[in-house]
């Protein structure tokens, strides 16, 4: 079975909100940051409307074991030169894994973080050293990190500082994929197979826990991380096709991070998710060459 989503909003009905917004897709898992990304602001969790949530998920056909949560980019493991900072990283993800636990939410996806000034040795040793000190405390919840694109001072885009976090970090951790991050590190998805088979060998495919299908706005290795709506980017939509429906992948939930289509991002009453139409598009392996028109006539009627 293809497990499919995308992320959704958790919003005042928390997770019963994102749990119908991603069954109005058509999907039967997401993936939900528990508050804005950018921020620390948090409601505290609703356990009646948890309740309602498991519930409804139960009742709709949303695998709720194959939902993920994504920490706020705000955390930055990787440079402590102001110690305070990488204090303050490290508390907010012990509290993001708590609410998880709260939550029942098996995943949390988790950007290893930037360097930003440090030699990358160093960076990666801050990031295993955050994680060893954070996963002291058990947490049903598993963090899964994300392959990056390479912006920037980013660590994690290589297959081998992959296998150093994972290698040193003394308890289980896994790993999120990213098709545009991986193309925009130099990955080619036309060549996924060989990627698979490099990381069954360095790493083993039992630590990839999720893997975000998203299209690149750009070239293969540009560093940019610019994601695109499926099959309208450089990456196509037969080679995320492939990746979706890989027999070594089938136990992985799949998420769309696409972008909203619309006017400009600057009219927020004029953007309209995608999901519902590209997810779809990769249940019936059909491309839509008007997927953009037709997502503008859906919200318009």
């Amino acid at each position: 079975m293809l497990i499919l989503g995308s992320h959704v909003s958790f919003g005042t009905r928390q997770l019963l909100g994102s749990a119908e917004e991603a069954y109005s897709y058509g999907a039967n898992t997401f993936m939900f940051y528990t508050g804005a990304p950018q921020n620390t602001i948090r409601k505290s969790i609703d356990f009646d409307l948890l309740k309602e949530a498991d519930t409804f998920m139960k009742e709709h056909g949303i695998l709720k074991e194959y939902v993920i949560c994504h920490a706020p980019y705000i955390i930055n493991l990787a440079n402590k030169t102001d110690l305070s900072k990488w204090d303050f990283s490290i508390q907010f993800l012990k509290q993001e894994l708590k609410r998880c636990d709260e939550l029942g939410i098996r995943f949390l996806v988790l950007h290893p973080g930037s360097a930003v000034g440090l030699p990358r040795e160093e960076a990666l040793q801050n990031i295993v050293d955050a994680l060893n000190h954070v996963l002291e405390t058990p947490y049903h919840t598993k963090i899964l990190l994300e392959t990056m694109a390479g912006k920037g001072t980013e660590c994690g885009t290589t297959l081998e500082e992959m296998k150093f976090l994972l290698e040193h970090v003394h308890h289980e951790v896994g790993v999120c994929l990213d098709t545009c991050h991986l193309n925009d590190s130099g990955i080619s998805i036309s060549s996924f197979d060989s990627y698979l088979d490099s990381f069954e060998r360095e790493i083993g495919l039992d630590k990839i826990g999720c893997v975000h299908v998203n299209d690149s706005k750009n070239l293969l290795g540009s560093h940019k991380d610019r994601h695109e709506n499926i099959g309208y980017g450089t990456i196509g939509f037969e080679n995320l096709l492939h990746v979706c429906y890989h027999d070594k992948l089938k136990d992985v939930p799949k998420i769309l991070e696409t972008p909203y289509v619309g006017n400009t991002w600057e009219d927020k009453e004029k953007i309209y998710p995608p999901y519902r139409f590209e997810i779809q598009m990769i249940q019936t392996k059909t491309f839509d060459t008007k997927l953009l028109e037709h997502i503008k006539e859906y919200y318009n009627k």
